[in-house]
């Protein structure tokens, strides 16, 4: 079932749902099961995988650094599927611009409509480590509006290298992400909802944000998507803050601010547990003034761990 079909049969209802990192390649996958059992009693009806793009590392031979392009967690399309039959859930994964060409993603289109999966985000992705600034791959796209375009064409039976429209249709619904802070690369707040309007109008159904720790940004940030003819669901994205780095970390990853009461908290706690739980009350609070504005979808970036989400998803659902 389509994300916009959950929210609609939800009837106002804030669903719950959660996201996961695909593991390292070579771990169990009966990990990343351990960690998800706990979150199903809250009876999310979809859950996104993460895509994760290549890296690059360096093979000495005869003397010589020879670069080898590898990834590092493969399987996002075997996730999603394994998923869907042993949850009975639908699996939302995430399709990059970064590191894929027209052709790959295609066929990964292709491949996800025969397994029955209705839904996908599609994302630009981030720049490889070494690069400054993100660098389409060479085949692929560059912006993230291209690439919902191609999945717009694949739900209208248009494929790449065909002159005409074929019988054969993908019905995809299409999520893509939204940044009540701005996306760092965008120079205003207003230039990157202008990005977000090309977004849909190239066929996004709904809006997943980046991580936000201040409600007042995301509310904000819907008006101003109203005010720019963007009228899908707009679902809040929220992280639980777990460790001390964090203070540093995020901010500097993804060019968010932390709320000064939150950052005070944090600096009182004497080690990580403490801060984990500071993550767990800020989110459980976040979550509830979120849920009485009436979002359709309360979700967490859980990054492979379960406990604090489970404690916080506990006090709402």
């Amino acid at each position: 079932m389509k994300v916009t079909d959950h929210i609609k049969e939800a009837n106002g209802k804030t669903l719950f749902s959660f996201e996961i990192v695909t593991p390292v390649k070579g771990k169990n996958i009966q990990d990343l099961y351990n960690n998800i059992d706990p979150l199903m009693e809250f009876n999310p009806p979809f859950i996104d995988v993460t895509t994760s793009r290549e890296e690059y590392v360096y093979v000495e031979k005869e003397g010589l650094l020879d670069r080898k392009t590898i990834r590092k967690r493969p399987g996002t399309l075997g996730i999603s599927v394994s998923l869907k039959h042993k949850y009975n859930i639908d699996p939302v994964p995430h399709v990059l611009c970064g590191g894929f060409t027209k052709e790959e993603t295609e066929y990964m289109l292709v491949d996800c409509h025969y397994l029955e999966i209705d839904n996908v985000v599609a994302l630009r992705g981030d720049a490889m480590k070494h690069q400054k600034y993100f660098e389409p791959t060479k085949g692929g796209h560059t912006y993230a509006s291209e690439l919902v375009t191609q999945i717009s064409d694949l739900n209208n039976g248009k494929f790449l290298h065909e002159e005409n429209p074929t019988q054969f249709r993908t019905d995809f619904c299409i999520g893509v992400a939204g940044y009540p802070e701005k996306h760092m690369e965008a120079p205003s707040l207003q230039t990157d909802l202008k990005r977000l309007k090309e977004k849909v109008d190239a066929g996004a159904d709904y809006v997943v944000t980046q991580m936000f720790f201040d409600n007042s940004k995301y509310f904000e940030f819907v008006k101003l998507a109203k005010e720019n003819g963007i009228n899908i669901p707009i679902i809040p994205g929220i992280k639980p803050l777990a460790v001390n780095r964090h203070l540093q970390l995020l901010p500097h990853v993804f060019s968010i601010d932390l709320p000064e009461t939150l950052i005070n908290e944090v600096e009182k706690c004497k080690d990580n547990k403490a801060v984990r739980q500071v993550g767990i009350d800020w989110a459980i609070q976040q979550s509830k003034e979120l849920k009485e504005f009436g979002v359709p979808v309360l979700h967490y970036y859980s990054m492979g761990k379960s406990d604090n989400v489970k404690a916080i998803a506990s006090a709402l659902f």
